[in-house]
This record gives structure tokens, C-alpha cells and sequence, in this order.
């Protein structure tokens, strides 16, 4: 076994020990953290600030953590996440650190060892959970390991990495991901880039050298679980063909098995960029849970299309095969064209987009600034801009002169302007991350799809026990009359129900349920206006 950053020569750690760690950080008591809970992704180089080089840090973002959550639940200034993903921030040589080069160092431009220990204890202090990114799939070349196999055909290392005599076969694209080694006649895989080469899982010293890594982070740094990147390239398939290989799934069991059992309360999330039914492969026993991404789609194409045909459907296909603890929905992340940017601008969609996200089962990611409307496409670095505070020339973003220019919208698109608008979408963001957290139906109940006369409506109920709530949603740009809503039998308990406003305003009829669980005819609203999410409380008459 060989751990390279305890070779001097290699790596350089500044971690605390994990006495000094322990004593200042803890993972938050809440056993039940994801009913209800929202996780909030940060790219800490584009959060905020703190000494005026133009690069975010994690000084800044402690500074800011109030913003996500201040850890009073009755006031509504914060968005009430209760969980952080924080992108890459180990020891990287580019901008956005997916190619790490020390994964037992904090990246010097966003600060040291001590100040993430310092932030963590921050947010534990808040009640927020800290999930950091682990780049598992690959390394960047210029990794003292891969630059000691690169020179070395002896080194201990050389197993870490995959080599062939000559290029391996074309990937299902049509391209070649073997690269040519620039020291002697032979090639290394590297999917991603020539410059990240792909880590060999089969290689048992390397899988030992990584779990090292979780445990760094999970005990000696003070984080509460992993965001693990681009799982599904992890191995590939035995005609070279990259995703979804069998013995991925083997390796992430491996690892999970690991985490479960030497960090009891950790949270794994995997990355598997594919909306099919493949995402069932990795369950049930390897990590906790996986990024929805097919829901993901449903949502913003409903949205934009105006029809919401198959939107339940696949959210009901991942609760059907899924605990809803155990899959994540979002809209937007930071390898795709920022949510107000895919629906041209239309601030009342981006709404109810956001309305549908949080009120369906799962555990939501909100990708840093989607709640003030941010926009960005791609390349990368432009949807990946530093976040909007004030209405100022760098947004209160820096002093200085940010790392990149802001997006053109920065004077409008802020938390200072948008903060004080009670109808503007940072403050739907607030209100219904706040409501998610204290209604158990919404938290953590199931849902129930409803049918409707028209597909512009998008209508079903979540039941927890005798919580029971009921959404609508019309994603259409006109008023509509006569919306009739009809459920299947088994739906709630039999009774008189009389709806609560709980959020989108609107006064709804009372309605009668069946003795078998089922209504039909029900009209809830004279009108359902164009493009609001409505969310009632459902009180059953005694």
C-alpha cells in the first residue's frame, strides 16, 4: 500500500490532526436531515471575496453563510438550506479543479487546511451539513503520482493509472480517449483530457489510497459526505467503451461499504450524467443516492413547452424504484446552461420550475444563484460567474477585479435588489425552502399524481400520515377556468377536505373524498393563473 502524500518528496499536508479536528467540528445531530432538507451548490471561487484578489475563498464564504442558512428557522432572510455541496477545493492547477494534483491540501487560492475546518465548524454551528466534491474518476497530470509512473516504469505508482502499447479502441463517440505518453512509445487513458488521467480502480493499492482520502476529509477535515464526480466512467466496459461498465458498480459498493462502515452518518451522492433507467444499476447498495438527472429534464422542458405529459411520470418512476432520500432532483448544475438562460429569460417559468422542484419528493440541489436568476451558457467559466450581492460594478462580489466578468444582468439579478421584492423569485426560493422544511408531507411525504382535463396543469398530492398537501401548478401562459382534478381510488383518506393556502395565494373550494380514497370532478380555483405554483394544506373535517 502506498500513500502518496506521506512521501514529502510528492505532497505537502497541511491538515490539522484529526484530535484538533474533532474538537472543532461535528456532524449535525439530525439523523433525518434529508426530509425536508435542500442542498445548496457553491463554487467557492465565485461566491464572495474576502482579501480582494478577485477569486472567491473560503473566508468569504464563511462570511456568507448566513445567507444559506443563519440557523434560526423563524426568520426568512436566509434560503434555509441545510446542506452545502462545495465543488472542488483541493490542490488543483486550474480554475475549476476537477483535475486534483493533492487531495490532502485545500487549494491555496481559496485558503488553507484550517480556514475549511474553520467554515465547517461554521456551518455545523447553523445546522448545515458540508458535502465536499471527490474527483475519483481521474487526476490531473501533473499529480506527483502520475508524473513518478509517467518517468518510472518501476514506480509504485504505475498500477494506479491504466497503459497500453498502443491506443486502445475509439469511445462510442468516434474519438480516441488513449493518450500518448511524451516520454516513451506507449499511451495512458484519460477520458476527460489529456491533461486528467484516469485513475485504475482495479488496482487494490489505489483503492486503499482513495479511502484514505474520504476519511481525511470526513474525520480530519470535518466534512459530512462526498459528492463523488463522473462515477459512471469509474471503469470501463471490456470493448473500451466508457459508462456503465459492471465492475463500476463493484467499486462503488467497495467504497460505499467503506464510508458506511467507518463513518457512520456520512452521505454519499454519486454524479451519473444519463436520465434512463440505467440510474437503477447503482442501487441499491453502493452509494446513498444519485443526481436525478431525468427528472431533472422533465421539469424545465415541461416548463418550457407549457405541457406537463410525462413530468409526474418520472418523478413517480424514480419514487417507485427509490426511497426518496436516495435521489436528488435539481434543475440546473455546473455543466449545463444555467436554468433562466434555457427558458430564454422568462423569469414566471423560472418560477415554476422552482415551484415544481421543491415541492416534489427527493432531496433538491439548487445550484448557487439560480434563486436570483442568474444566467450563463456555455463555455464553462461563463456558467460558473461569481454570484450577485449589490448593485455595485462587481456585484459585492470583490474588491477587487473578479476572476471572470460578471454576467451582464448583475444590476438587476441581485440578492440586495431581490431580497426586498416579496414576490421575486430569490424570496419563492426562501418561502418554499422554509415550507419544505416544516411540512412533513412536503418533507418526506409520497406523491400521489392527480389527473387533470388539460395538460397545461400539472396537479398531485404529498401525504405523510395525516399530513396531507396538495400542489398545482399551471404551466401554461393563460388564465384557465373549470381546471378538474381526479384521483384514483386510495389516494387520501375518505372525507371532507378543506384547502389551506400554504403558498401562490388563492382561495380553493372544499371537496369531498370517496369512501375508497378517490374524487373526481373536483374544480379547486375559478381561475388558475398562468404560470403560479399553488400549494394547499388539505384539513380533513372531523
Amino acid at each position: 500500500m502506498y500513500r502518496l502524500a506521506a512521501v514529502t518528496a510528492f505532497c505537502a499536508i497541511g491538515a490539522l490532526s484529526a484530535g484538533q479536528a474533532s474538537a472543532q467540528t461535528s456532524i449535525p445531530s439530525d439523523a433525518n436531515w434529508r426530509d425536508g432538507g435542500v442542498c445548496y451548490e457553491i463554487f467557492v471561487r465565485s461566491f464572495y471575496d474576502s482579501d480582494g484578489d478577485g477569486v472567491g475563498d473560503l473566508e468569504g464564504l464563511t462570511e456568507k453563510l448566513d445567507y444559506v442558512n443563519d440557523g434560526d428557522p423563524d426568520t426568512r432572510e436566509d434560503l434555509g438550506a441545510n446542506c452545502i455541496w462545495l465543488m472542488p477545493i483541493a490542490a488543483s492547477p486550474s480554475y475549476h479543479g476537477y483535475d486534483v494534483t493533492d487531495y490532502y491540501r485545500v487549494d491555496p487560492r481559496y485558503g488553507t487546511n484550517e480556514s475549511f475546518q474553520r467554515f465547517a465548524a461554521e456551518a455545523h454551528r447553523r445546522g448545515i451539513r458540508v458535502l465536499v466534491d471527490m474527483v475519483i474518476n481521474h487526476v490531473s497530470d501533473k499529480h506527483p503520482a502520475f508524473k513518478h509512473a509517467l518517468l518510472y516504469p518501476d514506480s509504485p505508482y504505475r498500477e494506479w493509472f491504466r497503459w497500453s502499447p498502443v491506443p486502445g479502441p475509439d469511445n462510442e463517440w468516434g474519438d480516441n480517449n488513449w493518450r500518448r505518453s511524451p516520454v516513451r512509445d506507449e499511451y495512458y487513458y484519460g477520458f476527460f483530457s489529456p491533461r486528467m488521467p484516469d485513475l485504475n480502480w482495479e488496482a487494490e493499492s489505489l483503492r486503499e489510497e482513495m479511502k484514505r482520502v474520504a476519511s481525511f476529509w470526513l474525520d480530519d477535515m470535518g466534512a459530512d459526505g462526498l459528492r463523488l464526480d463522473a462515477v459512471w466512467h469509474l471503469m470501463e466496459a471490456a470493448d473500451g467503451q466508457a459508462g456503465h461498465a459492471p465492475r463500476t458498480h463493484d467499486m462503488l459498493r467497495e467504497y460505499g461499504e467503506y464510508v458506511r462502515a467507518e463513518h457512520p452518518g456520512a452521505f454519499t451522492i454519486g454524479e451519473v450524467f444519463d436520465g434512463s433507467d440505467k440510474i437503477f444499476d447503482y442501487y441499491p447498495d453502493q452509494l446513498d443516492a444519485f443526481f436525478a438527472f431525468g427528472v431533472s429534464n422533465a421539469i424545465l422542458e415541461s416548463v418550457r413547452s407549457s405541457d406537463g405529459t410525462g413530468l409526474l411520470e418520472a418523478v413517480v418512476r424514480m419514487q417507485d424504484r427509490v426511497p426518496n432520500d436516495r435521489w436528488a432532483p435539481f434543475l440546473r448544475n455546473h455543466d449545463q446552461v444555467r436554468t433562466m438562460t434555457y427558458l430564454e429569460g422568462d423569469e414566471a417559468r423560472a418560477k415554476v420550475a422552482a415551484g415544481l422542484l421543491l415541492t416534489i419528493p427527493g432531496l433538491p440541489f439548487v445550484y448557487y444563484g439560480e434563486e436570483i436568476g442568474m444566467t450563463g451558457d456555455k463555455p464553462d467559466p461563463r456558467i460558473r460567474t461569481p454570484m450577485h450581492w449589490e448593485v455595485e460594478p462587481a456585484a459585492g462580489f470583490t474588491s477587487g477585479m473578479p476572476w471572470e466578468p460578471l454576467q451582464p444582468d448583475s444590476l438587476t439579478a441581485n440578492v440586495q435588489t431581490l431580497g426586498v421584492e416579496s414576490g421575486s423569485l430569490l424570496n419563492l426560493y426562501r418561502d418554499l425552502i422554509h415550507l419544505r422544511s416544516t411540512h412533513p408531507a412536503l418533507g418526506a411525504g409520497q406523491l400521489i399524481a392527480l389527473s387533470t382535463n388539460t395538460t397545461a396543469v400539472t396537479a398531485f398530492v404529498r401525504r405523510s400520515g395525516d399530513d396531507v398537501v396538495l400542489v398545482i401548478a399551471n404551466l401554461g401562459t393563460e388564465a384557465l377556468a373549470n381546471v378538474l382534478l381526479r384521483a384514483d381510488s386510495g389516494t387520501i383518506p375518505a372525507g371532507e377536505y378543506s384547502p389551506v393556502s400554504l403558498f401562490g395565494g388563492g382561495q380553493a373550494a372544499a371537496f369531498e373524498v370517496e369512501a375508497d380514497g378517490s374524487f373526481r370532478g373536483y374544480v379547486p380555483l375559478e381561475i388558475v393563473a398562468p404560470l403560479r405554483t399553488y400549494v394547499f394544506e388539505l384539513s380533513r373535517g372531523s
